[in-house]
């Protein structure tokens, strides 16, 4: 009922995520994708699972910089997470993320060079064989001590998706709605205060290791685009094919 890791490892709460969702292939969640988590991270964890997942768990002490950041492995600041997701109901799905779901997650930790760096997360799911649908909410803390002293800055990330594959056939059809306001202590009336992502799509399962995916993804910010980072604007609406091989 319980495995140990250590090293290089998916991180609690987007490799949960993402086995819900299914369409990494499409980009990141919208807390990866966001800049708040990595998907990987050098660590120790444990994976736990009670009464064939009736509840599913995972606990994770961490370097917290991600595996792509140039400050790996960075200092002695490190983060713990945990994420714990129960089954209240069932579906013809009796997998880890099968069936109605409550699925919570938490982190603390301090960024290298000192700070604070929270996560607190909730969701509720339903998946099985044919659909799934979930709505989450997130509250982000991020501050740092690195020389001088940062205000603390409020984020908050709200998401929705859905996929409904149809009976008997390959094809399936996605969409997803991620709504993220970055500082939440900023004006209301500050260029890019919040950002809402719209993606909708269909995919093809070609055979089991061959999956393709036609998708729209369009992106609009509150109060105009953001004068940084820059590019954003070119970056707002995009028609993009994509493929996924599975070896």
């Amino acid at each position: 009922p319980v495995t140990y890791r250590m090293g290089l490892m998916t991180t609690p709460w987007i490799d949960w995520e993402e086995a819900l969702w299914d369409y990494r292939m499409q980009g990141p969640v919208a807390v990866d994708r966001n800049g708040y988590m990595s998907s990987s991270d050098i660590g120790i964890g444990a994976d736990g699972k009670v009464n064939h997942e009736l509840v599913y768990m995972q606990v994770m002490a961490f370097n917290g910089t991600g595996y792509g950041s140039a400050a790996t492995p960075g200092d002695q600041h490190k983060s713990v997470a945990g994420r714990v997701s129960v089954r209240v109901a069932t579906t013809d799905d009796m997998s880890r993320v099968g069936g109605v779901r409550v699925t919570a997650y938490g982190q603390y930790g301090k960024p290298t060079g000192g700070g604070t760096r929270t996560r607190l997360l909730g969701m509720l799911s339903y998946h099985s064989t044919l659909l799934t649908l979930a709505a989450e909410g997130g509250l982000m803390r991020d501050s740092s001590t690195a020389g001088t002293q940062d205000v603390l800055r409020k984020g908050r990330v709200i998401s929705a998706y859905g996929v409904l594959h149809f009976t008997g056939s390959p094809a399936a059809v996605i969409a997803r709605v991620d709504r993220v306001t970055p500082n939440t202590g900023a004006s209301s009336t500050t260029p890019g205060y919040s950002n809402t992502r719209i993606i909708g799509g269909v995919s093809y399962q070609l055979s089991p290791n061959l999956r393709i995916l036609g998708d729209l993804d369009y992106v609009t910010y509150a109060n105009g685009t953001p004068a940084t980072p820059a590019g954003l604007e070119a970056q707002r609406g995009q028609a993009l094919f994509q493929a996924q091989f599975t070896f």
